[in-house]
């Protein structure tokens, strides 16, 4: 996924005659989310194009880096889920040939996720949640990877503790209050470790371009994500909601920078300067 996005983003600086950007790394990054967010079964053909979507369209068309509105890697998974939703849907229980391009049988089992669309919860324990010994796709299943990535750009200083905790925390509490089986806090507990949301709101929600750059709008953009995808999964058509989660929340990231208010300091009531 990472050498398709490079060689596309290369042709198209080629053929639309732009500087080549391929040594940003921005395309790697690209094609590495979106590796992540597709079982391991997904067709090598389904994710080229959905690389050559990313690229091409959601970033290239847009302007490029530092000019697309939304996340490209969460576009091409649009694409994906609009148009081949079985690609997606369907999750390995046995190994499969990572380059067998022929038909593969694919024993194919719910994911927890799934299961809880039910709504029902999950066979597996919560310890198989947190350490990953479970169906979904290839970046979402162990939470402990996905927290221990969280800590290391934390400490980089690569993100900002808001946008993650805010989109988590607001999954928390509404699953808390709107469960839907006997136990809250377990209903929560396999809520947040379910599905794409840690891997959400950790590598995509945070993505600098996409996202807010004041803090208490970063708070906001946070909410929303975590608001819109509980409603996603309670009432959407797929047991995920993150992908529409974010991408909406992308589009509102600009409107959040100019709506919410910035205290000003050295600045008198009057307006003058102090």
């Amino acid at each position: 996924s990472a050498a398709v996005c490079v060689v596309v983003e290369l042709l198209y600086c080629l053929v639309t005659r732009r500087k080549r950007t391929v040594g940003d790394l921005s395309a790697v990054v690209t094609g590495v989310i979106l590796a992540f967010s597709l079982p391991a079964s997904c067709p090598y053909w389904v994710v080229a194009v959905g690389d050559a979507f990313a690229i091409i369209v959601v970033k290239g068309f847009i302007g490029g880096l530092g000019q697309n509105v939304f996340n490209p890697a969460l576009g091409g998974r649009a694409l994906i889920m609009l148009f081949w939703p079985a690609t997606i849907t369907r999750y390995g229980t046995e190994a499969v040939d990572a380059f067998n391009f022929g038909a593969v049988d694919i024993v194919s089992s719910s994911t927890p996720l799934q299961t809880m669309a039910r709504p029902a919860l999950p066979e597996a324990s919560l310890l198989d949640m947190f350490l990953g010994t479970i169906g979904g796709c290839i970046g979402e299943v162990c939470t402990l990877a996905l927290l221990i990535g969280l800590v290391y750009l934390l400490v980089r200083r690569v993100i900002s503790w808001r946008i993650p905790v805010a989109y988590i925390g607001t999954m928390a509490v509404l699953t808390l209050v709107f469960y839907k089986t006997d136990s809250a806090l377990t209903w929560m507990l396999y809520s947040i470790m379910g599905g794409g949301a840690m891997l959400g709101a950790i590598f995509m929600a945070t993505d600098y371009v996409t996202s807010p750059t004041l803090p208490s709008a970063q708070l906001v953009y946070g909410i929303g994500c975590g608001a819109l995808t509980v409603l996603f999964r309670y009432f959407g058509l797929f047991p995920e909601g993150v992908t529409y989660a974010i991408l909406i929340m992308n589009a509102c990231a600009w409107a959040l920078d100019r709506a919410v208010p910035v205290k000003r300091f050295g600045v008198g009531k009057g307006g003058a300067g102090k």
